[in-house]
């Protein structure tokens, strides 16, 4: 659905079955409603996506009248998984083009889960190709430890645990997920882990049992969600999940900040500079955000794609970023566009500087 919703604009055409509210009126003149399936083609005007719902709702104006629905009149289609739909644009470019091929690819659903954890806080994350979904977050308030009396903290604890465990049984598919990362700082995640899997032999759960090599300790700093770009970054999970689309997004963001730090002619961000560099041919890597691809405004877009396109001519690599990972919220904060040179270019406002000195 994520990927729909990037492919979809506003002016496309969309048909696809829905369902419609209508008045009838009898020959008594009483009026009576009734909800009918019919399949309609509507004008794209709003596009409204639920990331936790998976829904896709999108409002338009109707292209071709039908017995239900007069020519011009607004509907709001609900896309779902599994349900067909036919979508028009007039132009297909490269970048729509790329986000079906991705779409279709099975490799690209290598998927991963994470509990990132503190005592008394854990995030249960789905991190997939698209995007990084909150599926629960759990919260108990876990007592100090006293002198000569520590039963309340432990009874406490065992209560946060087991809500945890509870949690992963009912969020993460097994079926699905590839790997899962407990991560913590200090013991918490060893204490789960060890808690997780006690439980499991006395519960006789087989479904943890079973998958008990998919679980990987990491270190993060805290309990909440923002740490799992440094657990992404952690060179034992990068060598673990290198088929998945967010490990390379993240090292490809952590090589980009280093090339900043150590050689900053090789390191630019925001269009103006980036555009410089690639008509200079120098983009290596470069690293772009899809919430540009949304934009509405046609000529802003295309500029984005020929940027894409120039970089691919040239021999460079292009990273899309997903909005909705943690590593794609970062890069929207440079601007949503950032790349790394082939080799030094003088920064674009020193350039821009010393030619009005001459002037």
């Amino acid at each position: 659905m994520w990927h729909t919703y990037n492919l979809l604009q506003v002016g496309d055409s969309l048909r696809a079955s829905t369902i419609r509210k209508v008045q009838t009126e009898s020959s008594t003149g009483s009026v009576g409603s009734s909800r009918v399936r019919t399949t309609l083609t509507l004008c794209v005007e709003t596009i409204d996506f639920d990331s936790q719902a998976c829904q896709l709702r999108v409002k338009g104006t109707n292209l071709q009248e039908n017995q239900y629905v007069k020519m011009g009149a607004y509907h709001t289609i609900e896309l779902e998984l599994n349900r067909k739909f036919t979508l028009a644009k007039k132009v297909w470019d490269t970048v729509v083009l790329d986000r079906i091929e991705q779409a279709c690819d099975p490799a690209q659903k290598a998927d991963v889960a994470a509990v990132v954890m503190q005592e008394g806080l854990a995030n249960l994350v789905l991190v997939t190709p698209a995007m990084t979904l909150l599926r629960a977050k759990v919260e108990v308030t876990i007592p100090r430890k006293r002198k000569g009396s520590c039963a309340q903290h432990d009874k406490a604890l065992d209560r946060f645990y087991e809500a945890v465990m509870q949690g992963i049984l009912r969020h993460f598919n097994f079926d699905v997920v590839k790997c899962i990362l407990v991560a913590s700082p200090g013991f918490v995640k060893d204490q789960f882990i060890s808690y997780l899997f006690k439980e499991a032999v006395r519960q006789d759960c087989k479904i943890l049992l079973e998958n008990r090599s998919k679980f990987m300790m990491v270190h993060s700093s805290s309990g909440h969600k923002y740490s799992l770009k440094e657990v992404l970054c952690d060179p034992a999970v990068t060598a673990r999940l290198s088929d998945t689309k967010a490990a390379g997004e993240v090292k490809a963001l952590e090589d980009f900040y280093k090339m900043l730090q150590q050689e900053p002619d090789r390191a630019f961000y925001g269009l103006a500079h980036v555009e410089r560099a690639s008509e200079a041919l120098a983009i290596d890597i470069l690293l772009i955000s899809d919430k540009l691809f949304r934009h509405q405004d046609i000529a802003t877009r295309s500029r984005y794609v020929r940027l894409v396109d120039g970089v691919k001519e040239n021999g460079g690599t292009v990273r899309m970023f997903s909005s909705l990972h943690v590593s794609g919220e970062q890069l929207n904060q440079l601007s949503g566009v950032a790349a790394i040179l082939r080799f030094p270019i003088a920064d674009v406002s020193e350039a821009e500087d010393s030619s009005s000195d001459e002037d």
